[in-house]
């Protein structure tokens, strides 16, 4: 009989197989179909590069992490595991029909909050046995999935980041349930880290695919999904966000920079750290590394003080985010210093 460890490693071996293959022949089916982002002024990149890759990732979860929550015990309800899985197909789907053919706002976001409602709603009334949760709730979680979804759309921008990020927050979010004593949330979990890794070792610089609105908006929501399954089971939310802070931070506070400057905040721009990091002219491999350092230096240590002092979390998480937002503003004045200074020398 097959046990357990068994299973877990041929699910997420399974998973990383699938997202290498499955990336590989979108990449053919991008260049067939002319799916190519062109090099622009509001783009990082200086080459035409395929996109829509991110579709190796959503099929090799949807492969593997429903199945993972179903599996192990303790068991998910199957409510849950469909209501994740259903989630993952909407916004894959509007992802992909975006890829191919551009959508207004509207629909886009309309379906988002369909799915994160679909989600939110099956996490509160599907899981009785976790306890019972206000429905108070359903709106912050329906508000925090779009978020999410956009947010990590905002945050795909150089090569390998988003990738990257996925695959941290991804380890990250399924050794603390493991921790928590949820094999079947860790499996799961686990099993989009693969997934992330498989599509990265296309997507590092320089990229040969780009992940696309398929990839990015499904990885926001899955990353969403698997934080709020964690508040589901434990009070491990201040980890579980402390793990994201770095692209959260810069998202929000760029998006806010913007409003605050009457720009329109909802139309394409380069005005993210990780952009303004290559526009001062860091290779997109140094920008990765930038974020990685923070990942690894400050949100990792720091996750781990949360999750070891629970009566702490939610302290350690502001404290986090104050850091963050102090650090994004010193790295944005470093960026425009090395700009400037750039500047002066070639006109002199």
């Amino acid at each position: 009989m097959m046990t357990p460890l068994v299973l877990a490693s041929g699910m997420v071996l399974a998973s990383l197989i699938l997202a290498l293959l499955i990336v590989l022949a979108a990449i053919a089916y991008a260049r067939w179909r002319g799916m190519l982002d062109h090099p622009g002024q509001r783009r990082s990149h200086s080459i035409p590069t395929p996109r829509g890759g991110g579709i190796g990732m959503v099929a090799a979860v949807l492969a593997t992490s429903p199945w993972a929550l179903l599996l192990f015990a303790p068991a998910w309800p199957w409510q849950v595991a469909l209501a994740f899985a259903l989630g993952t197909v909407l916004v894959a789907a509007i992802g992909w029909w975006d890829d191919h053919h551009s959508l207004p706002v509207l629909p886009r976001l309309g379906v988002q909050l369909g799915a994160s409602l679909l989600f939110g709603g099956a996490l509160i009334a599907g899981a009785p046995a976790l306890g019972e949760v206000s429905w108070l709730w359903l709106p912050l979680l329906v508000l925090g999935g779009a978020w999410s979804i956009n947010l990590h759309n905002f945050m795909d921008g150089i090569d390998g980041i988003l990738a990257q990020q996925c695959l941290f927050v991804a380890v990250g979010l399924a050794l603390l349930a493991g921790g928590a004593g949820q094999p079947a949330l860790a499996v799961s979990a686990a099993c989009l880290a693969a997934a992330a890794l498989g599509f990265w070792c296309y997507n590092r610089p320089r990229a040969a695919i780009f992940m696309g609105d398929v990839g990015s908006g499904t990885l926001g929501f899955l990353l969403f999904a698997f934080t709020a399954l964690l508040w589901r089971v434990d009070h491990l939310v201040w980890p579980a966000v402390i793990l994201s802070s770095s692209f959260v931070t810069d998202a929000s506070l760029t998006l806010l920079n913007r409003f605050l400057k009457g720009r329109r905040w909802y139309a394409p721009h380069r005005e993210h750290l990780y952009q303004w990091l290559v526009r001062s002219g860091f290779s997109h491999a140094r920008g990765d590394a930038c974020y990685l350092a923070w990942n690894v230096l400050v949100a990792a240590p720091l996750a781990w003080l949360s999750c070891c002092c629970p009566g702490w979390g939610w302290t350690i998480g502001v404290v986090t985010y104050l850091i963050a937002g102090a650090a994004w503003v010193l790295a944005k004045r470093y960026c425009l210093w090395r700009i400037q200074h750039k500047a002066s020398h070639v006109a002199t």
